[in-house]
């Protein structure tokens, strides 16, 4: 995707802009609402037609199908797994980590009481009471078919599709019936591993959206980074293990800090664990590079390299403001990376999905934009 193309191409994160409507639609079926099927499928169907076409006006080269079909890139897949209950809300397990602001909150609890943000509680009320298994053979079946027909008349460079890891579904799903939690989780992989085959299968390239790697480090504020890494480790060899049937080539990894509007200021710094981004068997690798705590981790490139034929995918554009990035800015933080690790070893990418997190959906585009002319600035300076 990037070697041999003599420029620097572009790609993104993840969800997209979608209309309120399908939105509401979407989310309601996921609650379990009366839903009009015909008409939900249909409306996503057209919507993910319209936002292909979108990504290839804006300059992406690799684009995907914005998941319109998603309530949001984490909690789909309890509609794709069986083997697990919803216990009412005082019956919720004891022991399980509460939020992916812990460490934040422990300093900044005012803020979050002002704010009365989203990410407050991640604890499962969704309990394994038996083996999990995968039931989303017709959902993913549908998105491939949705995908494939949107590309039709177009030729982008590359399409992907997205698919949650075992560790971001551990976050909402607490465990009374396998032995261990290396037994769950690795559970968990086994089931999701039929959607990532399924997606390779299709001719897609297969992301994989990992912000339990990065985030999972605010979840357990009591752990010491040495006993963090143990914890991630594991997670990443169950990710492995889910993806034991697809080549590393056609894999990307997507991390993340957990996308909220915080402070971040908890954060783990990438230099904890940039070696276990490295372990996840991929091709390339998708990271939050451009908000305010994490932008100056480009600095790590400087003694770690990515695996010998991989390369990086550094978020150029974010979500964390509405401000739109200049793209001479961009080029700066393109060829930072290009300088370190080599130009054909570097692709535009943005630090989340942008459609549901940004204030509006033209911010979105207009982040895109101006990310794929920053590409175009970057290009004339690494290669004359």
């Amino acid at each position: 995707m990037t070697h041999g193309l003599n420029r620097i191409t572009c790609t993104h994160a993840g969800a997209l802009p979608r209309s309120e409507e399908l939105t509401g639609i979407v989310y309601a079926h996921a609650g379990g609402a009366p839903t009009d099927e015909a008409d939900m499928k249909a409306r996503i169907a057209e919507e993910t037609r319209l936002v292909v076409a979108r990504q290839l006006e804006c300059g992406v080269d690799c684009v995907n199908d914005g998941e319109m079909a998603k309530s949001n890139f984490t909690a789909y897949a309890g509609q794709r797994l069986a083997g697990f209950e919803l216990r009412p809300e005082d019956q919720r397990p004891e022991g399980y980590p509460l939020s992916i602001i812990a460490r934040d909150m422990q300093r900044y609890a005012k803020y979050f009481e002002k704010t009365g943000g989203w990410v407050v509680q991640v604890a499962p009320n969704n309990v394994v009471v038996e083996d999990l298994k995968y039931i989303g053979q017709e959902a993913i079946a549908e998105d491939i078919a949705n995908f494939k027909a949107a590309l039709e008349g177009h030729a982008p460079q590359q399409s992907y599709l997205p698919s949650v890891t075992p560790g971001s579904i551990e976050h909402w799903l607490a465990n009374e019936h396998y032995g261990s939690t290396e037994d769950f989780v690795f559970a968990i992989a086994e089931a999701m591993g039929e959607e990532y085959e399924a997606i390779n299968n299709a001719g897609f390239l297969l992301q994989v959206d990992d912000p339990d790697l990065p985030d999972g480090w605010q979840m357990h504020p009591g752990m010491s980074v040495a006993e963090y890494r143990k914890y991630a480790e594991m997670r990443v060899e169950a990710l492995n293990h889910g993806l034991r049937n697809i080549p590393a080539e056609s894999i990307r990894l997507h991390v993340c800090w957990g996308s909220n509007h915080g402070p971040h200021q908890s954060d783990i710094g990438m230099e904890h664990i940039i070696d276990l981004i490295f372990k996840v068997k991929a091709g390339s690798y998708s990271f939050e590079a451009s908000n305010p705590m994490h932008e100056h981790e480009w600095k790590v490139f400087e003694d770690v390299k990515p695996p010998e034929g991989t390369y990086i995918v550094p978020g150029v554009v974010g979500h964390c403001t509405d401000f739109i990035e200049h793209p001479e800015l961009i080029a700066e933080r393109l060829c930072r990376y290009a300088n370190l690790v080599g130009r054909d070893n570097v692709m535009a990418g943005t630090d989340c999905g942008l459609g549901p997190r940004v204030g509006e959906a033209e911010i979105a585009w207009a982040k895109l934009e101006a990310m794929t002319e920053g590409a175009r600035i970057a290009t004339k300076q690494l290669w004359g």
